[in-house]
């Protein structure tokens, strides 16, 4: 009977010395979690904007010696997509539509011309080098514009429009605000080449023309989540 209660004792107070060590707080550090990793900026992807600026260029012929000023209020909205590599240089290809209210005027003998660039457009390549959120890019590519020029003498009028394709380069600075929208400002020369007006009515002759612009202007855009996993960075 002895036998069986000291037994008994010396397992009740095992369990006690166990559950009150399972109480105690304990002396190992809780466990560290790394936190999530951070996602790297990139700019590639499929991106839409606008843009607003201002052309001014030479509006020039072989009839009058003298060429004109032109210049006005430009612009209209881009779409485009960039690829960046992991040498951080970025090549894309963009294409914008632009509404302009560049005119010139030109004096003749007995005859006054007007010019009218009415609405441009460009498909161009770009290419850049991309400093974290910073892109620093040249562009060049094939340029369209719709041209109108009139001609006056007393009652008499010959108007004439044009789709012409030139060439357009240039080069900027993007600035990316967050992953998705981003701000820029862009320096672009075109010329829409040399082309024939036959003014039969007012001037009885035909003229070769040439137009120039040079443009600046400022822009945005917006662009959608990439396609596939997102570059990531580990923090510790």
């Amino acid at each position: 009977m002895f036998h069986k209660l000291l037994v008994s004792t010396v397992a009740f107070a095992a369990l006690a010395g166990t559950a009150f060590a399972a109480d105690l707080p304990s002396r190992h550090a809780p466990p560290v979690y790394a936190p999530p990793p951070i996602p790297v900026f990139t700019w590639t992807g499929i991106y839409v904007g606008g843009q607003v600026g201002y052309g001014f260029g030479r509006d020039s012929n072989n009839f009058n010696p003298s060429s004109s000023s032109t210049s006005g209020v430009i612009g209209g909205a881009h779409i485009g997509y960039n690829y960046q590599l992991p040498s951080n240089i970025v090549i894309g290809v963009e294409g914008d539509v632009d509404g302009s209210s560049a005119r010139a005027t030109t004096f003749y003998p007995a005859t006054t011309a007007s010019f009218r660039d009415e609405v441009q457009g460009s498909v161009r390549g770009r290419v850049g080098y991309a400093v974290d959120r910073a892109l620093f890019y040249a562009t060049g590519g094939a340029a369209f514009g719709g041209l109108r020029n009139n001609y006056y003498s007393g009652p008499f009028e010959d108007s004439m429009t044009h789709t012409r394709v030139g060439y357009t380069v240039g080069g900027g600075v993007e600035y990316a605000i967050d992953p998705h929208w981003s701000v820029r400002a862009e320096y672009r020369y075109t010329d829409f080449g040399h082309y024939n007006d036959f003014a039969a009515t007012t001037l009885g002759t035909n003229i070769t023309k040439h137009d120039t612009e040079n443009r600046v202007q400022l822009g945005f855009s917006y662009k959608f989540d990439t396609f596939g996993p997102t570059p990531v960075v580990a923090r510790y």
